[in-house]
């Protein structure tokens, strides 16, 4: 009887388990299968026919298949089981099988601090280039993109105008919207490629915005709003939602934009955790890119200060980290005594300078809500009292605004470290260093009537500039820490640009204003510079593979000051962008697909994967390593104490002067040396190829977070510049620097202002998307 009892469970736990996998939710997977192969013509039927043998009937097989890859490169999306996706990963012909994942999204003076003219000298033929925009999608009337002086769309464009209730014109040359996963909400989003968020809008005119006179957030920053390549067409991929962006959308917006036609991709968008090249949906989509001339620009993410948390970290794309411009905006206060303090937002308010009482939080607790002075200082929801009520409230945390405005108050000053770059609040706000903080809690509990006033917000010169912000994210790279990330820094602070009239502007989610400009900040915004600036490369230089353009604007760009940047390269990169200088670099350290794919091997990657990801019979160099691709950088990752010795080999080709002569220089500090063979290239024909050696030797090193160096060509006439890094691996959560307390209260506010729809800071109310206004009801599809 014991052995029967026995049997009769193992048969209900036998059947539990199977019922459990027969209910078990089948979930959104990529199945990534390399190059599109020679003579298919039905990829979707071939897909079909792999999910049928997995599955084993038709009707699963047809209800698995949500989308085909089929214009440039092969792969589909399907809904699968745990199991489903083991035998998948293990089906002949598939290079990677990866989750669904959600990623997230990451101007009038900018341009002018880069040394862009207003007249440029390098005027794109008849708009021949075209900037594919993966982002949250346009406001098609928006004065930045308006048509006038255009003529038709080149001969190249193959893409189309997905027109629910969206109309595309000579300037805006296509668009395109994707949902694949079905996570638009139709109380937040259109289903087209409108923009309802402000990112995508923001990020296109960045790159290409017609002059617009007199733009400005509420009088802030007023000036003319214009992009790096006002004369280029744009053409759009919507992969972003209220909810945010998926991998299969993103992969199947980069296989329409390159069959499409577009010349430069810009991607404002990255994933926060590290994952192989093979199973990264930018990663993807930006090799096949390159595979077909197309250099794709991308944001280093907002993670900072914290190291090794850079986004994008791929070396056939353009990584771009996030930077001040020399102006920045300061919000003044007040005092009755006449004591003045800086701080920063973007206050609209108050242009009249009335002052008001000054109350502190903790004072002012509200006894009905049941909240104490604990709760009250901190400024949450619903805890302040009347007495807040028609004053200035001095708060002890940052927070959104809504505090106040529900308290009926007349503004509010809160601490934050981030003082570099601003906000707007629903309500008169200003934030200030801690320091300045406890100054004005002095002053509440010194004075029989404190007062102060917020002033209306300033534009003020930066001379620091420019400086990496702190939120832009760190190297070194995840992945393959020979290759330095991010390659490069652009103009992310403080940025005005197109919005759409229905996006959030502020970081007070029932905030229900409208605008047209908007000022923001992130390497979102950083993104969109460099891929202006690799479109203003591209039309001088039509013939240049994505590698020439990244490498030009990488080894002429502007150094940095590492004593004002502690992370150094790992912060800036090569430096910042120099969009004239990159135009004639001399030189440039050109790849190709064959590179990479050695690069590939190097990072462990079979021969049989490398040939689906080619599509060809591409095999491994015997001696492939990580570092030997020819990078405009140079990197060496060491453990404590290991022996640094390491030799890197690099070519440049002549786009200079026909006959011409490089001489180098190169500095690394002891205990390094840095030996450069030969020391001297001499070209006789432009596009003719040298090669040189670089070897680093040096002592033993211990806990070590970056030491910077360079390498300098030069003609007379042009330089080139690479950066040296030698630096141990240090933990993930290190940082240079010590205030990192509020990196998340600050991480919430650049995602909650760049229009994605996350929990508002410090405030427990579980979030709600108002639905679209009325007056805009007419662009539903």
């Amino acid at each position: 009887m014991v052995w029967a009892r026995s049997l009769y469970f193992l048969c209900l736990v036998c059947l539990s388990a199977f019922v459990s996998n027969c209910h078990e939710e089948k979930k959104v997977h990529i199945v990534y299968m390399g190059d599109l192969p020679e003579g298919d013509d039905s990829l979707q039927a071939t897909h079909y026919n792999i999910l049928h043998d997995i599955l084993g009937s038709h009707s699963l097989a047809q209800e698995a298949l949500v989308y085909s890859y089929q214009r440039s490169l092969n792969g589909f999306v399907a809904k699968l089981a745990n199991a489903e996706v083991v035998k998948l990963r293990a089906t002949k012909g598939v290079v990677s099988v990866f989750p669904n994942r959600k990623l997230q999204i990451q101007t009038t003076r900018s341009w002018d601090f880069l040394g862009v003219p207003r007249s440029q000298p390098i005027k794109p033929t008849d708009g021949s280039v075209i900037v594919g925009m993966l982002d949250t999608g346009i406001w098609p009337e928006s004065k930045s993109f308006e048509d006038e002086s255009f003529g038709a769309p080149p001969s190249k464009w193959k893409g189309t105008c997905q027109s629910n209730n969206f109309t595309c014109n000579n300037k805006v040359i296509g668009a395109r919207y994707y949902d694949i996963a079905n996570i638009s909400d139709p109380r937040s989003d259109f289903n087209s490629p409108r923009d309802t968020l402000g990112h995508g809008s923001h990020t296109a005119s960045t790159v290409a915005g017609r002059e617009v006179q007199n733009a400005s957030l509420y009088g802030i920053g007023e000036g003319i709003a214009r992009g790096g390549v006002p004369n280029a067409r744009i053409a759009v991929y919507k992969v972003c939602w209220a909810a945010g962006c998926t991998d299969a959308d993103i992969l199947a917006a980069f296989d329409d934009a390159i069959a499409d036609g577009v010349d430069i991709l810009s991607v404002s968008l990255g994933s926060v955790q590290p994952v192989p090249y093979d199973q990264d949906s930018i990663s993807i989509g930006s090799f096949h890119a390159m595979k077909n001339g197309i250099l794709t620009s991308c944001a280093a993410g907002n993670s900072g200060p914290i190291r090794k948390q850079v986004s994008n970290y791929f070396p056939w794309a353009l990584t771009v980290a996030a930077s001040t411009i020399d102006r920045k905006f300061v919000t003044k206060v007040v005092l009755g005594d006449g004591q003045t303090f800086f701080g920063t937002s973007l206050n609209g308010f108050t242009p009249n300078a009335t002052a008001f009482p000054l109350v502190y939080s903790g004072d002012a607790n509200n006894v009905t809500f049941g909240a104490g002075p604990e709760q009250s200082k901190m400024c949450l929801w619903g805890t302040l009292s009347n007495k807040a009520e028609g004053g200035i409230v001095l708060c002890d945390y940052a927070n959104d605004g809504g505090t106040a405005r529900l308290a009926k108050a007349a503004g509010i000053i809160m601490p934050f470290s981030y003082l570099e770059i601003a906000f707007s609040f629903p309500a008169p706000a200003v934030f200030i260093s801690h320091e300045d903080h406890d100054k004005l809690f002095d002053y509440i509990r010194t004075t029989e009537i404190p007062i102060a006033t917020i002033l209306h917000t300033e534009a003020f010169e930066d001379s620091m500039a420019p400086l990496v912000t702190k939120f832009s994210s760190r190297g070194p790279n995840p992945i393959s820490p020979e290759i330095l990330k991010p390659d490069i820094t652009a103009p992310g602070a403080n940025i005005l640009a197109a919005w759409s009239p229905l996006g959030l502007f502020s970081v007070y989610r029932f905030d229900k204003r409208s605008v047209d400009y908007n000022i923001v900040s992130g390497t979102s915004m950083s993104c969109p510079h460099a891929t202006g600036a690799a479109a203003y490369v591209k039309a001088s230089h039509p013939d240049w593979s994505p590698a020439a353009i990244k490498s030009a604007l990488m080894t002429t760009a502007t150094i940095m000051d590492s004593r004002k940047n502690p992370d150094a390269e790992f912060a800036y990169g090569s430096g910042q962008i120099d969009p004239m200088k990159a135009v004639d670099p001399g030189l440039v350290f050109d790849a190709s697909e064959a590179d990479y794919i050695n690069f590939l091997c190097g990072e462990g990657y079979n021969i049989s994967t490398i040939r689906l990801i080619s599509g060809d019979a591409s095999n491994c160099s015997t001696a492939s390593k990580t570092w030997d691709l020819n990078y405009p950088s140079f990197a060496l990752s060491l453990l404590d104490g290991e022996e640094v010795s390491a030799t890197y080999t690099r070519t440049v080709t002549n786009v200079g002067s026909p006959n011409s002569t490089y001489i180098y220089e190169a500095f690394l500090p002891p205990p390094f040396t840095v030996v450069v063979e030969p020391t001297v290239l001499t070209f006789t024909e432009v596009g003719e190829k040298k090669s040189f050696t670089l070897k680093i030797v040096g002592s033993p090193i211990v806990q070590v977070p970056i030491v910077s160096g360079s390498l300098a060509w030069t003609d007379g006439n042009h330089t080139i510049r690479s950066p040296i890094v030698i630096f141990n691996d240090m933990p993930t959560s290190f940082s240079l620097y010590e205030d990192t307390l509020e990196k998340s209260t600050l991480q919430k506010v650049l995602e909650l202002q760049q229009g994605q729809n996350y929990m508002s800071i410090l405030e427990p109310l579980p979030m709600t998307r108002t639905t679209v206004r009325s007056k805009y009801s007419k662009y539903r599809a």
